[in-house]
């Protein structure tokens, strides 16, 4: 398994209601990125896991999660966010099941 793609983590730690504005203020922090394995999740186990195949979803491998507290990441150089949809900790790496998210 090699790994070729760079993944970069993002907080909205910053990000806040503000009532004076009616709106979101606050940014987007960049955590940092590591060097993962990303493939498609595949239409029969989107089928399984979702119940419909026409979620765009990625199964990243890292080897070790090095952000706890991230929201969302981007692939490569790319600017889709992904957000987390269910991970798993192994003994020797972390599975990340992610989708398109806004």
């Amino acid at each position: 398994m090699r790994f070729d793609t760079l993944v970069s983590f993002y907080s909205e730690g910053q990000k806040h209601y503000d009532p004076s504005t009616h709106g979101y203020v606050g940014g987007v922090d960049l955590l940092g990125s590591c060097m993962a394995n990303v493939t498609d999740i595949g239409t029969n186990r989107a089928v399984q896991l979702f119940g419909k195949f026409d979620v765009n979803s990625l199964v990243i491998r890292i080897s070790e999660l090095p952000y706890q507290n991230w929201a969302f990441i981007t692939v490569g150089n790319s600017d889709t966010k992904y957000r987390l949809q269910t991970m798993r900790q192994t003994q020797k790496m972390t599975t990340l099941i992610v989708g398109e998210g806004d």
